[in-house]
């Protein structure tokens, strides 16, 4: 049961075919959601001055890798703010004329939620710096001599800007966020008790040891850790009646490849192709990429986080070098000899 790259487990992007049940498992209050406490902190205290005030929450700029709750904190501060919910993505706003359809369609109060916003077309971004300052929208009509400027109001809106690549977000549209919030990865305790939450959810019993197992494999990432448990629920109907156990997760995980570290089979298919095939390094992006037949994008933005995170993976300026750590969790030698 091994998860191929574009279907992995401990993949933190979100599955179009599973984001309706993840909508579910979100929690719908600030109080619901579990972890992230100063940024919790100072959201409830934002929201709680511009409710006093009787205005929309300032414009705020989430970012943090996937999986870690920044849709999901978009909808409750759209709830708690009691303003609709626009939900979009940078990709998807192409030109100035598909901003102002969406921003003109907004009343006072609503959210406008722009996923991937790093990937906003240039132009488009030039002409939101007005709305979010002034809330106006400068249109340019016409081409050459004849050009001219239409100026439209816009309701006083919030946007909410959400990326996973923060140094790809322009200086001018970053400053005109007053709020930032770096959503960080989560402690075991906390995915533990997302773990709890999610089975009270979806209706299934679990004991602490068996929720603190799946946590500790989830990669700190509360997307992963409710995608495990799924997984460990559907072998418990199939094979124990129901009834999840330690026999049960540990003998899911294991036919999911999942160490207890976290790490699958691609994760342990990189490392080990430095190792044997690259001495444990140093080598480049490319060339790791086409060794081991995975997109170099993907080597970068999705595997190589978790391995740097786990001490696993070193970046240098001549390449990635495999650390004694991960010689170590390999049961490997320097030479590639099993220990």
């Amino acid at each position: 049961m091994n998860e191929d790259s574009n279907n992995r487990i401990v993949d933190p992007n979100l599955d179009e075919q599973e984001s309706s049940l993840d909508k579910t498992l979100r929690p719908q209050t600030l109080d619901e959601f579990v972890g992230q406490d100063l940024i919790k902190a100072n959201l409830n205290i934002a929201m709680q001055a511009a409710r006093n005030r009787t205005e929309p929450i300032e414009h705020a700029l989430l970012y943090g890798p996937p999986g870690l709750g920044k849709t999901t904190l978009s909808h409750i501060i759209a709830k708690e703010m009691g303003g609709n919910l626009r939900v979009t993505t940078g990709p998807a706003i192409e030109k100035s004329g598909d901003l102002a359809a969406i921003l003109t369609n907004l009343e006072d109060g609503d959210i406008l939620f722009i996923d991937e916003i790093h990937r906003l077309n240039r132009v488009v971004e030039e002409v939101l710096y007005s709305a979010m300052e002034d809330f106006v929208l400068d249109i340019v009509i016409g081409k050459g001599p004849s050009a001219r400027t239409l100026r439209l109001d816009v309701p006083r809106f919030t946007l909410l800007g959400a990326t996973t690549k923060i140094s790809k977000v322009s200086s001018p549209l970053r400053d005109r966020f007053g709020h930032h919030f770096n959503l960080e990865f989560y402690e075991d305790d906390h995915i533990k008790q997302i773990v709890k939450r999610a089975s009270t959810i979806l209706n299934v019993s679990i004991e602490d040891d068996c929720s603190a197992e799946i946590a500790k494999r989830a990669r700190r990432t509360p997307r992963i850790a409710n995608r495990i448990l799924k997984r460990v629920r559907d072998f418990a109907e199939v094979k124990n009646n129901s009834l999840i156990d330690n026999n049960v997760v540990h003998e899911t995980l294991k036919m999911l490849d999942i160490d207890h570290l976290g790490l699958d089979s691609v994760d342990r298919k990189i490392l080990l192709t430095i190792v044997d095939k690259f001495q444990g390094g140093p080598v480049g992006l490319n060339t790791i990429a086409a060794a081991t037949n995975e997109e170099m994008d993907a080597v970068e933005d999705v595997y190589e986080p978790f391995l740097l995170q786990l001490g696993f993976l070193n970046r240098t300026s001549r390449g990635r070098i495999v650390t004694n750590q991960a010689y170590k969790h390999l049961n490997r030698k320097k030479d590639g000899a099993l220990l």
